[in-house]
């Protein structure tokens, strides 16, 4: 039976409600039944059905016989899907993702910002120029500073003009929601990191494309190990650090 559009919003919420639990870590390894959950949730078996379904296509959850509804590691989610980006990057970061995330950047950017600075039209220029002039002016605190970001990495991604590189522009905005708090809790680290974007953007305009590589590959470098000193073990409260460290 096809859902009406009070259905699909409850469908929605409750999708939102229980990443929020699966991330924060409450259900453990194995969810709840779905009659608990309808419950939990104040919904109809139906709506908690589709709901399910829903992180399963996505390859979030694993059914079982005589196991349940089993929460599958972050690691196999289908993030290819802007909806499961936007859930993974809500979980706390650890090393082993943060690596994944630098790693991910290092292999797509400098290879779009080349090609950018081959492709793009004058509109394209027009539209990354405005969008770094516009992140230049915000202030790292501002509510719209990581929209504006988000914009200028978007629009480089889509005038490389390559289909799979613009696809990749959600999995590009949850990146950098994960690794900016972090530089821009460093000292100088976003004055760093702006004056490489201006690099990348002046090559893009002077159709350098070996610059603009160079230029995003050495950004992303100085993120790396800006992260690497920001997750060192040392640079952690001593009740966080690892016990072989204390």
């Amino acid at each position: 039976m096809e859902l009406g559009n009070k259905e699909r919003s409850l469908v929605s919420k409750v999708m939102d409600g229980l990443i929020s639990g699966i991330v924060e870590e409450r259900y453990g390894a194995i969810l709840p039944p779905q009659d608990v959950l309808s419950k939990e949730f104040d919904v109809s078996r139906t709506v908690m059905r589709e709901a399910l379904s829903m992180l399963l296509a996505r390859h979030m959850l694993d059914v079982r016989p005589k196991i349940g509804t089993r929460i599958r590691p972050m690691r196999d989610w289908r993030m290819i899907d802007e909806d499961v980006v936007n859930w993974r990057f809500r979980a706390k970061p650890d090393n082993t993702f943060l690596r994944d995330v630098i790693e991910f950047r290092g292999s797509i950017e400098p290879a779009a910002c080349a090609l950018a600075a081959e492709r793009a039209n004058a509109a394209d220029i027009a539209g990354i120029r405005d969008a770094f002039e516009a992140l230049r002016q915000i202030d790292v605190n501002d509510p719209g500073f990581q929209t504006a970001d988000a914009l200028l990495h978007t629009r480089i991604l889509a005038a490389s003009g390559n289909q799979f590189y613009q696809q990749m522009a959600a999995i590009m905005r949850g990146a950098l929601s994960l690794v900016n708090p972090i530089i821009n809790a460093r000292e100088g680290g976003w004055e760093n990191v702006l004056a490489a974007h201006e690099r990348v953007v002046d090559a893009i305009e002077r159709r350098a494309p070996k610059e603009a590589e160079a230029a995003a590959r050495a950004m992303i470098e100085f993120t790396a190990e800006e992260l690497s000193h920001a997750f060192a073990p040392n640079a952690l409260p001593h009740h966080e650090q690892p016990l072989e460290q204390r």
